[in-house]
């Protein structure tokens, strides 16, 4: 399955402005600028974006891990938090910090240790987690 965003930018950096739409039509022409992405202006930036997919991703993903042990969650409710350093001469992603919570249907010490398990082994195998080792592959086209 492939998922497909297209981004279009115009202008220079510090005073253009990128609009970001999905396939899917959830986001549709999302502007972004450099203000909203190193100066804390409101809306989006691609480090949001994804935190968004990596909590997406992580909650699924601890919740098909409880599944494999017979628990059904109430809830699991995931903050992913991405730090971008701009220290140093290029701005760059240091960390993602996920802060998960679980509504279980029993919160008994058997069910505490099947999450931080299901916890583990999603943070490790999630999709968006294994991003950092991804292949990236790229095509070049320059426009007439």
């Amino acid at each position: 399955m492939d998922s497909t965003a297209t981004v279009v930018w115009q202008g220079s950096v510090p005073e253009g402005e990128g609009k970001i739409t999905t396939e899917s039509g959830v986001l549709k022409e999302s502007v972004y600028t450099y203000g909203t992405r190193f100066k804390g202006n409101p809306g989006t930036n691609p480090e949001e974006l994804i935190a968004a997919a990596h909590a997406a991703c992580f909650s699924m993903a601890v919740t098909d891990e409880l599944g494999s042990a017979g628990i059904t969650p109430d809830e699991i409710q995931t903050v992913a938090k991405v730090t971008l350093s701009t220290e140093g001469n290029e701005p760059e992603v240091t960390q993602i910090h996920l802060d998960v919570t679980a509504k279980l249907p029993n919160n008994d010490q058997s069910a505490q240790e099947m999450f931080e398990k299901a916890a583990k082994t999603a943070k490790e195998n999630c999709p968006i987690s294994r991003l950092l080792n991804a292949d990236i592959r790229m095509d070049t086209h320059l426009a007439s």
